[in-house]
Protein backbone atom coordinates (compact mmCIF):
# COMPACT_ATOMS: atom_id res chain seq x y z
CA UNK A 1 0.00 0.00 0.00
CA UNK A 2 2.45 2.47 -1.39
CA UNK A 3 0.82 6.70 -1.70
CA UNK A 4 2.95 9.36 -3.87
CA UNK A 5 1.51 12.32 -3.45
CA UNK A 6 0.30 14.25 -6.49
CA UNK A 7 2.01 17.83 -6.42
CA UNK A 8 5.10 19.93 -5.00
CA UNK A 9 4.36 23.43 -5.50
CA UNK A 10 6.93 26.04 -5.14
CA UNK A 11 4.98 29.12 -3.71
CA UNK A 12 6.16 32.33 -4.46
CA UNK A 13 7.16 32.95 -0.88
CA UNK A 14 9.59 30.53 -0.91
CA UNK A 15 6.97 27.74 0.78
CA UNK A 16 6.48 24.45 -0.59
CA UNK A 17 2.95 22.34 -0.23
CA UNK A 18 2.93 18.49 -1.02
CA UNK A 19 -0.56 17.54 -2.12
CA UNK A 20 -2.19 14.24 -2.10
CA UNK A 21 -5.66 14.97 -4.65
CA UNK A 22 -8.54 12.60 -4.52
CA UNK A 23 -11.99 13.28 -4.94
CA UNK A 24 -13.60 12.61 -1.75
CA UNK A 25 -15.81 9.96 -2.76
CA UNK A 26 -12.37 7.77 -3.07
CA UNK A 27 -10.91 9.23 0.54
CA UNK A 28 -11.14 5.46 2.84
CA UNK A 29 -10.58 4.92 6.07
CA UNK A 30 -7.03 3.53 5.47
CA UNK A 31 -6.18 5.94 3.57
CA UNK A 32 -5.11 8.22 6.58
CA UNK A 33 -2.02 6.00 7.66
CA UNK A 34 -0.76 6.83 4.23
CA UNK A 35 -1.78 10.86 4.55
CA UNK A 36 0.05 10.58 8.16
CA UNK A 37 2.71 9.20 6.55
CA UNK A 38 3.38 11.81 3.78
CA UNK A 39 2.57 14.34 6.47
CA UNK A 40 5.38 13.36 8.50
CA UNK A 41 8.01 13.28 4.94
CA UNK A 42 6.70 16.79 4.57
CA UNK A 43 7.56 18.26 7.87
CA UNK A 44 10.82 16.61 7.70
CA UNK A 45 11.61 18.34 4.20
CA UNK A 46 10.23 21.58 5.76
CA UNK A 47 6.85 21.20 3.34
CA UNK A 48 3.53 21.92 4.04
CA UNK A 49 0.98 19.30 3.60
CA UNK A 50 -2.49 18.85 2.18
CA UNK A 51 -4.69 16.40 1.17
CA UNK A 52 -7.47 18.15 -1.06
CA UNK A 53 -10.64 16.07 -1.75
CA UNK A 54 -12.37 18.85 -3.50
CA UNK A 55 -11.19 22.10 -5.22
CA UNK A 56 -13.08 24.41 -7.67
CA UNK A 57 -14.96 21.90 -10.53
CA UNK A 58 -12.55 24.16 -12.98
CA UNK A 59 -9.16 23.11 -11.04
CA UNK A 60 -9.32 19.30 -12.44
CA UNK A 61 -10.19 19.99 -15.97
CA UNK A 62 -7.05 22.41 -16.03
CA UNK A 63 -4.65 19.63 -14.33
CA UNK A 64 -6.43 17.22 -16.78
CA UNK A 65 -4.99 20.06 -19.68
CA UNK A 66 -1.36 20.48 -18.46
CA UNK A 67 -1.02 16.63 -17.26
CA UNK A 68 -2.09 15.84 -21.09
CA UNK A 69 1.27 17.52 -22.18
CA UNK A 70 3.90 16.16 -19.81
CA UNK A 71 5.34 13.66 -21.77
CA UNK A 72 8.48 14.76 -23.93
CA UNK A 73 7.23 16.27 -27.11
CA UNK A 74 9.16 17.39 -30.47
CA UNK A 75 10.34 21.08 -31.00
CA UNK A 76 11.57 21.05 -34.81
CA UNK A 77 10.16 24.70 -34.92
CA UNK A 78 11.41 25.77 -31.83
CA UNK A 79 7.98 27.21 -30.66
CA UNK A 80 9.05 27.04 -27.15
CA UNK A 81 11.88 29.44 -27.39
CA UNK A 82 9.83 31.47 -28.70
CA UNK A 83 6.90 31.55 -25.99
CA UNK A 84 9.62 31.74 -23.55
CA UNK A 85 11.36 34.92 -25.01
CA UNK A 86 8.12 36.39 -25.61
CA UNK A 87 7.26 35.75 -21.61
CA UNK A 88 10.58 36.71 -20.49
CA UNK A 89 9.32 40.62 -20.53
CA UNK A 90 6.92 39.38 -17.70
CA UNK A 91 3.59 38.73 -17.22
CA UNK A 92 1.33 38.06 -20.47
CA UNK A 93 -2.11 36.67 -21.18
CA UNK A 94 -1.82 33.27 -22.58
CA UNK A 95 -3.96 33.90 -25.88
CA UNK A 96 -1.41 37.26 -26.19
CA UNK A 97 1.97 35.03 -25.84
CA UNK A 98 0.59 32.05 -27.84
CA UNK A 99 -0.35 34.82 -30.54
CA UNK A 100 3.66 36.17 -30.88
CA UNK A 101 4.59 32.52 -32.10
CA UNK A 102 4.72 32.15 -35.53
CA UNK A 103 1.96 29.21 -35.13
CA UNK A 104 -0.11 30.25 -32.20
CA UNK A 105 -2.02 26.82 -32.59
CA UNK A 106 0.83 24.57 -32.32
CA UNK A 107 1.75 26.97 -29.59
CA UNK A 108 -0.60 26.37 -27.71
CA UNK A 109 -0.20 22.79 -26.75
CA UNK A 110 3.89 23.86 -25.99
CA UNK A 111 2.44 26.80 -23.51
CA UNK A 112 0.64 23.75 -21.82
CA UNK A 113 3.59 21.56 -22.10
CA UNK A 114 5.88 24.17 -20.50
CA UNK A 115 3.07 25.15 -17.64
CA UNK A 116 3.84 21.52 -16.75
CA UNK A 117 7.26 21.68 -16.65
CA UNK A 118 6.96 24.47 -14.28
CA UNK A 119 8.68 27.14 -16.64
CA UNK A 120 5.62 28.73 -17.15
CA UNK A 121 4.10 29.99 -14.19
CA UNK A 122 -0.55 30.06 -13.85
CA UNK A 123 -2.92 31.12 -11.35
CA UNK A 124 -4.79 28.48 -10.66
CA UNK A 125 -7.94 30.00 -8.80
CA UNK A 126 -9.49 30.61 -12.28
CA UNK A 127 -10.08 28.46 -15.69
CA UNK A 128 -7.32 28.40 -18.00
CA UNK A 129 -8.76 30.34 -20.69
CA UNK A 130 -6.96 33.20 -23.63
CA UNK A 131 -7.16 36.08 -20.57
CA UNK A 132 -4.99 33.56 -18.04
CA UNK A 133 -1.97 35.39 -17.11
CA UNK A 134 1.01 33.66 -17.81
CA UNK A 135 4.74 34.27 -16.40
CA UNK A 136 8.60 33.17 -16.68
CA UNK A 137 8.67 30.88 -13.70
CA UNK A 138 12.09 31.26 -11.71
CA UNK A 139 14.82 28.31 -12.08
Amino acid sequence: MVNTPDFLAAMPDGDRWLFDVRPERLVREADALKFAAAQEVATAAGWRYSVVAGWRPHVHSVLDQLSAQRRPVQDPLGLQEELVAAAAAGPVAFGRLVERTALPAVARAHALHLLWHRRFGVELSEPLTDASVIWPAER
